[in-house]
């Protein structure tokens, strides 16, 4: 992974895509949660291609905007570019940039850590266990 680098992904918006869909909203127009999960899945898509296959990445923060609607049928671009790698490698930041067919729809920043796969899920089942219920 270096600073600069980049990946794009897009989407046609189809009615399981929606705000009403997902429960964020009424309107059959694109939902946020699903601008959200498309530019983290961006981001994940850059790491991936650097990383061990005993590693993984898992999100930290993410702040998004989402300024303007898109319709069903519209397609979605999600660019994702790395801005920022921690002194340890363990950290990086990303910038995020959303557009459709009139222009852009949004934008944000989002942080994903570089774990090691067994351990993070050997963790998450501990805490599963001592769940009270």
């Amino acid at each position: 992974m270096q600073i600069g680098e980049t990946n794009e992904i897009s989407r046609v918006v189809t009615e399981d895509l929606t705000a009403a869909a997902v429960g964020s909203g009424g309107l059959r127009v694109f939902g946020t949660p699903y601008l959200v999960a498309m530019m983290e899945n961006a981001a994940l898509e850059t790491m991936a291609r650097s990383l061990p296959e005993d590693r993984g990445s898992v999100g930290t923060k993410v702040e998004v905007s989402h300024t303007a609607p898109t319709p069903l049928g519209g397609t979605v671009t999600v660019k994702t570019e790395i801005t920022g790698i921690s002194a340890n490698g363990k950290l990086v930041d990303f910038k995020m940039t959303a557009w459709d067919g009139a222009g852009p729809i949004g934008e944000g920043v989002h942080q994903r850590a570089v774990i090691h796969c067994r351990r993070f899920l050997d963790k998450a089942a501990a805490r599963g266990a001592g769940a009270k219920e």
